[in-house]
């Protein structure tokens, strides 16, 4: 074999380009040793992903106050929802709620709202959404409640933030929010044996005229939905109101995520599907609580799985935005019990400065 002269001047002159490049590696490597946050996790190596965002790192899980009740996923090693799945299981009808119960309901919903305003008025480019879980979480303890994602099936933060291309279920990681991003803040919580579940798309700085539009449109599909609910009307027809509204704005349903029933349980009957000609059952009653929450695209309605297990994209990389309430049915219509304070509660009325951070 030939002698190495891989010590000699000449050969670290021509090869300083790769000695260099070896260096970052192993610089990377120390940082990420070391926990950097600005680097991708380790599981996205070699992953394709379908548009510009990129997880960051995460701190870890905040404790709940002993004292402040919570469901019972809270303390399951593996974040089971122990009472849903048996609910699942057996129940075949979609519970109507007492008036006591929807007391309960309404406070945690308040609640809830409380808390989703205080996560709104962390929003602005530079925030981290790590920042804004620190915010939800210690509002919702703050409330004496449980922020009811945290350990959901193992979820790892308090609240969901999505970003761009992420339709929902986006975990809060320390990225900083740019100029010019829409962020979704999807707020669930868990007071006196009651879930609340709500969310809103916001404008963070100057956002694009595309960008605007797919937000008001999200806005409007759930309004239209929320417009046509009564006593007798069918779960299933939703989808075609949100479906002609996103469609006349040229934008797609995601087919993947339903609304849901909403309570004693995070998640219960009804299923809510948001797209059109599906084969949701039941027809609404008063007294029945639950969600709508229609999640719209720019792009197409595919959406696909990042390897965390939760953060869910768009499947060409196009933009997504989603509003969510929470609502009982009453004999004229019904009450949104998430509404904006000093809202209606009945209604939607369409405000972008209200969103606009």
């Amino acid at each position: 074999s030939t002698q190495s002269t891989w010590g000699s001047q000449e050969c670290f002159k021509n090869n300083w380009a790769s000695h260099k490049a070896l260096h970052k590696v192993i610089k990377l490597a120390r940082q990420e040793a070391k926990g950097d946050p600005t680097l991708i996790p380790r599981e996205f190596q070699g992953y394709y992903f379908t548009g510009p965002l990129r997880p960051a790192g995460k701190t870890p899980r905040r404790p709940v106050p002993k004292h402040i009740p919570r469901p019972d996923y809270a303390d399951h090693p593996e974040g089971l929802p122990i009472s849903e799945i048996n609910d699942k299981r057996s129940n075949t009808t979609i519970r109507v709620y007492t008036p006591e119960e929807i007391e309960g309901i309404r406070e945690a919903c308040r609640i809830g709202r409380e808390v989703l305003d205080a996560g709104a008025a962390a929003v602005k480019a530079g925030v981290t959404c790590e920042e804004i879980d620190r915010v939800v979480h210690e509002a919702t303890v703050e409330r004496n409640a449980y922020p009811s994602p945290l350990n959901y099936h193992q979820f790892p933060k308090s609240l969901c933030t999505s970003v761009n291309e992420v339709i929902c279920h986006g975990i809060p990681d320390m990225r900083e929010l740019v100029d010019g991003d829409i962020v979704n803040l999807d707020i669930s919580v868990y007071y006196n044996g009651f879930h609340a579940d709500l969310n809103e798309t916001f404008f963070v700085g100057k956002v694009d005229s595309e960008g605007r539009k797919l937000v008001e449109t999200a806005y409007n599909c759930l309004s239209a939905a929320i417009n046509m609910a009564r006593p007798g009307t069918l779960y299933r027809d939703f989808g075609m109101a949100i479906n002609k509204v996103a469609a006349q704005n040229k934008c797609s349903v995601v087919t993947t995520y339903c609304g849901h029933g909403i309570g004693t349980l995070f998640h219960t009957a009804p299923n809510v599907p948001h797209y059109a000609r599906n084969k949701a059952k039941g027809v609404l009653q008063v007294g029945h609580v639950f969600t709508i929450e229609p999640m719209i695209n720019l792009g197409k309605h595919r959406d696909c799985l990042w390897p965390d297990g939760w953060t869910a994209v768009t499947e060409d990389g196009s933009r997504s935005a989603q509003f969510e309430h929470t609502m009982v049915v009453t004999e004229t219509g019904v009450e949104l019990l998430t509404a904006r304070i000093g809202c209606p509660t009945d209604r939607m009325e369409w405000d972008p400065e209200y969103f606009q951070k």
